[in-house]
Parts: C-alpha cells; structure tokens; sequence
C-alpha cells in the first residue's frame, strides 16, 4: 500500500521498530509475567501498539519538526492494521 501522507522515514523506522519488538519476545513476556491479572494478548497488544504510537509521534517531531496531522494519524492506524493484523 502506498501511504500518501506519512513520510517515507517515518515508515521505515516504524516498520524496524515492529522487526525489533518481534524479536523482543522474552524482554515483553517479562513484562507480561510482572503483571498476572491481565490478560496476556490484550497486554502485549497494548505494548506494542502503545511503542508504535510513541515512535510514530517522536520522529514526526524529530524528523519533521511537528505533530503529526489527522490524516498521517489515520493513515498510521492503516498501516499497523496492516503490519499487525
């Protein structure tokens, strides 16, 4: 898919950020561990969305000097449906 609005860096360290947190496993599932009453799937979720999210507006500020639009915000839930399923 080809994202009108999102800028092309931002897209490619988001999508390194998602190879990372794949790989990251044991480093989530400690956190997870920490934390019994919730429930695992919806936790580790909430993880990585909550590190794409807070990414995704770091380096709109980083790289572009300013918040992201509503526009890139939506195209942005776009992609990680995409990325994420």
């Amino acid at each position: 898919m080809c994202y009108l609005y999102m800028d092309e860096e931002i897209i490619k360290i988001l999508e390194k950020k998602i190879s990372e947190m794949k790989t990251e496993n044991n480093k989530n599932k400690k956190i997870i561990d920490e934390f019994p009453n919730f429930d695992s799937i919806s936790f580790s979720s909430g993880l990585m969305i909550g590190r794409l999210l807070n990414s995704f507006y770091y380096q709109h500020r980083r790289i572009l000097k300013r918040n992201p639009t509503d526009t890139e915000f939506n195209e942005f839930l776009e992609f990680i449906k995409k990325k994420l399923g």
